[in-house]
């Protein structure tokens, strides 16, 4: 999974899988079935793993503004090198080939769906908690936010720095209100 995370799906060779597992081609197919099925578990498995840690911080946060607010700043580790600028592996996929395989495209239209709710989540809880006005259109903000951070994650691969990305933050946060 964090090797494709980290070179993407037609940047990883056969090799780096194997060398990476630690295992033989053969054994490679036996288990998964090839590269793409070897791929879609990797997305699965990120997705569960993304997902869980959403709504464990969620669940944990003081508000649902303040988890929004804690959500859109772990883009600023990237910036701050504390990790590996890698972006989002569901992004990633949708931005390298998505369309062009049906699989993938359920793939990320599966990831995105389980993202965007935990966003929704989070924007009815600010909403319930009078952080974000009642009458805005929940599914609208959560679409702006699963956006929103995907913009954040391209800007800081891209090498954004710091002092840009935490003013993109406010205004987004701005937006809500």
């Amino acid at each position: 999974m964090h090797l494709f995370w980290r070179k993407g799906y037609e940047n990883t060779s056969m090799l780096d899988l194997l060398e990476a597992m630690q295992i033989s081609k053969s054994s490679l197919y036996q288990a998964f079935g090839g590269k793409q099925a070897l791929f879609e578990r990797c997305m699965t498995r990120y997705g569960d793993l993304m997902i869980g840690q959403l709504h464990d911080a969620l669940a944990s946060a003081h508000s649902g503004l303040g988890f929004i607010r804690q959500f859109l700043e772990s883009v600023l580790d990237e910036a701050r090198g504390v990790c590996e600028a890698r972006g989002c592996l569901v992004m990633n996929t949708a931005n390298e080939f998505a369309r062009r395989d049906p699989a993938i495209a359920e793939a990320v239209a599966q990831g995105l769906g389980r993202f965007h709710g935990v966003m929704l989540a989070a924007v009815r809880r600010a909403q319930i908690e009078g952080d974000i006005p009642p009458d805005r259109d929940a599914v609208m903000l959560a679409n702006y936010l699963v956006s929103s951070m995907s913009g954040l994650k391209t800007l800081s691969k891209a090498g954004a720095d710091e002092v840009s990305l935490k003013g993109t933050i406010e205004l987004v946060l701005k937006a809500l209100t």
